[in-house]
């Protein structure tokens, strides 16, 4: 799997965790150099606190288009059968792809 945004590769695996249709990759496969942390939250009933990056690609800047959570909720990790600990997924924009 591949994202991407602005014409650039923010991350890539083989390892991704596919939860409710969005793909989430292992932080070592996400080139951290392209996302900056932000203050925005939000809260998902089963899997907890959700803690976003802005993208930042060529001097453009893609706000709170990754998520990640650095603490799932208890349970969580096997509901998904796997541990998503601070593994980032994209939206708004930001492409995924096979």
């Amino acid at each position: 799997m591949k994202a991407t945004w602005n014409n650039e590769v923010i991350a890539e695996s083989d390892e991704t965790i596919e939860i409710e249709g969005n793909q989430y990759f292992p932080p070592s496969s996400v080139k951290m150099e392209l996302l900056e942390k932000t203050d925005h939250t939000s809260v998902c009933v089963w899997k907890g606190l959700a803690h976003y990056y802005t993208v930042v690609v060529n001097g453009e800047r893609n706000e709170n288009a990754a998520w990640y959570y650095p603490e799932p909720k208890d349970g969580s990790i096997e509901k998904v059968g796997k541990d998503f600990t601070n593994y980032v997924a994209f939206w708004n924009g930001v492409q995924v792809s096979a």
